[in-house]
């Protein structure tokens, strides 16, 4: 398994992923779905995107880009998606110290992830084994797929 930058021929494996994450309804903000057109424009829109391949197949990927602008503008956000068929593999961890790397290629100086929902303990675990900080809790800060809200934990790791 290698992690490396996208090229186009992975679109259609990285939306069926997105997807998958998306309509889970339980870790992205994001409700609506892409598509060929969307998906390629959103992911060419990042700083940088990578997938997780092995042997031409896309079983993961992240999105890398600015948290906020101008004088925030050196801390960045992630997000990663792990096809279900793929998880218990170590990908995201993969996924993720590509992630810090990058990040840190890319001059950017802070990591920070703004919603990582409280009952995602496998994501949590990960980025604390990984020198994650968590900056405290947000009360009800995520609507879950059936409309009860959760908890978030904003997290940060310095470059």
């Amino acid at each position: 398994m290698q992690v490396r930058k996208y090229t186009k021929n992975d679109l259609p494996d990285m939306i069926r992923i997105w997807n998958e994450v998306v309509e889970e309804g339980v870790a992205f903000p994001q409700e609506e779905t892409l598509d060929g057109e969307s998906g390629e424009a959103f992911f060419a829109s990042q700083s940088y995107t990578g997938v997780a391949e092995e042997d031409g197949k896309v079983y993961g990927l992240y999105i890398l880009h600015p948290n906020n602008v101008g004088r925030c503008g050196h801390i960045c956000n992630a997000s990663y998606a792990v096809s279900s068929e793929a998880r218990g593999r170590h990908i995201g961890e993969m996924l993720v110290k590509d992630c810090l790397r990058t990040g840190r290629e890319l001059g950017f100086r802070v990591l920070q992830f703004n919603a990582v929902v409280e009952s995602n303990v496998h994501a949590r675990h990960l980025y604390e084994r990984l020198g994650f900080v968590q900056l405290g809790t947000i009360p009800g800060g995520f609507r879950m797929k059936d409309g009860h809200y959760e908890n978030i934990c904003p997290y940060y790791h310095e470059l």
